[in-house]
């Protein structure tokens, strides 16, 4: 698959659909990196040349749907990445904490309990600081070194980002979450386990909702999911190759991808 930008325009709102707006911020979304940095990269070129055009003035707004790591190779790199991003200035960043950061920061402070994380993910983010895997047979003390070791490898400046990832960012009409919301529930009555790991109930849920969501943690292929009252930006990326993202300003939505090797 070659690399290459893809911007799609978002249907205009209808008569019966309401008009959103981003109370005059310039906002980009992007949705589930998974230790793609190769394409966390593509997706920031793609967003500097837009706002170059796009900003007129005002600083952009980046929010981040979480789950930038495990799966894919270079979870220590992207959030090295994310660091970087904090510190440049040129965005307001609002990074948002994923299932998979959850499991990593359960992982930490208490490894014997991590098990399930190991399983769906969590290898290979170990494997990109350098720290192998612990033996399947190694018991409680293989997890416990396994842990040390990635503490031992894994700078202070990842740990810190980590712990003050966000669970929701609300800028106008939109709220910004990792996997969604329960929709009989206010906003800001939301558990932390609903907005990291819902799938049944709100993403057959007709809406409306509060606001618009815009989330990540489900991908049904590498187009994203455009639908009234939500966008579910998560494409797979570390399966399919492709890193999907939004520019909403004003009433406008408009998609972009980032696409490398599946």
């Amino acid at each position: 698959m070659n690399r290459a930008a893809v911007a799609i325009e978002h249907e205009r709102p209808t008569a019966a659909a309401p008009v959103r707006g981003t109370d005059g911020e310039l906002i980009y979304a992007v949705g589930d990196i998974h230790g793609r940095y190769d394409l966390l990269k593509l997706a920031l070129g793609q967003i500097a040349a837009d706002v170059a055009v796009e900003a007129r003035g005002r600083t952009p707004v980046l929010v981040l749907l979480g789950d930038y790591i495990d799966r894919g190779p270079d979870s220590a790199k992207v959030l090295q990445a994310l660091v970087w991003l904090q510190r440049r200035g040129e965005f307001v960043p609002r990074l948002l904490k994923g299932n998979h950061e959850q499991g990593l920061l359960g992982f930490l402070e208490e490894p014997t309990q991590g098990e399930a994380w190991l399983s769906y993910g969590g290898v290979a983010t170990l494997a990109s600081y350098g720290v192998a895997a612990p033996a399947a047979d190694g018991g409680r003390q293989a997890l416990r070194n396994a842990r040390d070791a990635l503490l031992d490898q894994m700078p202070a400046s990842h740990l810190q980002l980590l712990g003050e990832l966000e669970l929701m960012a609300v800028v106008g009409d939109y709220a910004f979450v990792h996997a969604g919301v329960r929709p009989d529930r206010p906003l800001a009555s939301q558990t932390e386990a609903e907005l990291l790991w819902i799938r049944h109930g709100f993403l057959d849920a007709p809406g409306p909702f509060e606001r618009l969501i815009v989330h990540g943690h489900t991908w049904v292929g590498e187009q994203p999911q455009i639908q009234e009252h939500r966008l579910g930006l998560d494409t797979g990326a570390y399966a399919t190759g492709v890193l999907t993202g939004a520019r909403l300003d004003g009433a406008t939505v408009q998609l972009f991808q980032a696409r490398g090797a599946a």
